[in-house]
């Protein structure tokens, strides 16, 4: 059998891996899990966290909105899979707690045992997935958050957002209290040439 023969015999068996390929363009993410309080709710930025059911919390600067340059949109967008859709480099990642973060605007600062990879965008023909898998999580679970001992975010939903670690450091103390989502994706299409917003805070 020559090289030919052989390649031709595996393209049906790559397929599969070629199609699966994560995708850069940008998306906003839905919670799905049914009969669930976080069922259908909107992933938001907010204090360099995400949340489920909060509201995303963006600026533009004033000597920019003078010219009626600032972005419209009030959504969380994601771009290349891991990155916000904002005029900073604002990368996600997940926190050594297990929180998923992004990097404040201004600055690059990830700390120390955080993970940024892999996450991965799979569109597909309605709505596609966002996934996480890395330091022991495939998937991502919702958090809800108490107030005893906690800074109050005001954009905060009443679920934060982790990697789906058995060992995670959750609001309530215990992982036991979160609910594993599935992250549906939708994706976005901005104006061309345009982010989503101006900066994530």
């Amino acid at each position: 059998m020559n090289l030919l023969t052989t390649l031709l015999a595996l393209t049906p068996l790559l397929a599969p891996a070629l199609t699966s390929n994560c995708s850069n363009n940008a998306f906003t993410v839905m919670s799905i899990r049914s009969g669930s309080p976080i069922q259908y709710l909107s992933l938001t930025a907010a204090s360099t966290n995400f949340y489920l059911g909060g509201t995303t919390s963006s600026a533009c600067p004033s000597e920019v909105a003078d010219y009626g340059a600032c972005p419209a949109s009030n959504q969380t967008v994601i771009s290349g899979n891991s990155y916000l859709d904002s005029a900073y480099v604002q990368e996600i990642y997940i926190d050594p707690t297990g929180a998923v973060k992004f990097v404040e605007a201004h600055t690059t600062y990830i700390p120390s045992g955080a993970s940024t990879s892999t996450f991965c965008y799979t569109p597909g023909t309605t709505y596609g997935y966002w996934t996480y898998t890395g330091l022991g999580a495939t998937g991502f679970m919702a958090c809800p958050i108490t107030s005893t001992g906690e800074e109050e975010v005001a954009d905060a939903g009443p679920y934060q957002v982790f990697a789906a670690m058995g060992n995670a450091s959750v609001p309530t103390g215990n992982v036991a209290d979160c609910l594993g989502f599935e992250a549906v994706a939708v994706g976005w299409n901005g104006a061309e040439g345009s982010v989503a917003a101006w900066q994530y805070d």
